[in-house]
């Protein structure tokens, strides 16, 4: 992951890779939207968007794997990158599916990534939610 501009705040944290556990980063993204001054409709979109990419990042996840969610908050925008290690080489989230479509409508920008944090089996799923921006 790349390292934030000056004036970023980044917020990360790492759960278990398991369904259970995503209200929990649900929650954490939109406390830091909320903070962020974004819209109700913004924060609500931040918030649903990143529940698909941890939903999404859950079922490619490795076994007993870990999940991490890494918001770097711009004075305009919140990215998100949400990335697990995954079992087998070569794994894709498939961006011909519902949930990719979800999150193309409910982010500003969104991407795949192969290899976060010099782990090469890793894959991530990157969002982009600017202040104020409605889809």
């Amino acid at each position: 992951m790349s390292v934030p501009e000056s004036g970023a705040s980044v917020v990360e944290i790492r759960i278990s890779a398991r369904p259970a556990l995503i209200p929990t980063v649900r929650a954490v993204a939109s406390d830091l939207a909320g903070r962020a001054d974004f819209d109700l409709d913004a924060i609500s979109d931040l918030r649903m968007a990143v529940d698909e990419a941890c939903t999404t990042l859950v079922g490619l996840a490795a076994s007993h794997g870990m999940l991490s969610c890494r918001f770097v908050l711009q004075p305009e925008q919140i990215e998100v990158v949400v990335s697990t290690p995954t079992p087998a080489p070569g794994a894709e989230v498939r961006t011909d599916s519902f949930g990719w479509r979800v999150l193309q409508t409910l982010a500003d920008e969104v991407s795949t990534v192969h290899g976060v944090d010099g782990v090469p089996d890793a894959l991530a799923i990157r969002l982009i939610k600017h202040v104020g921006a409605t889809k």
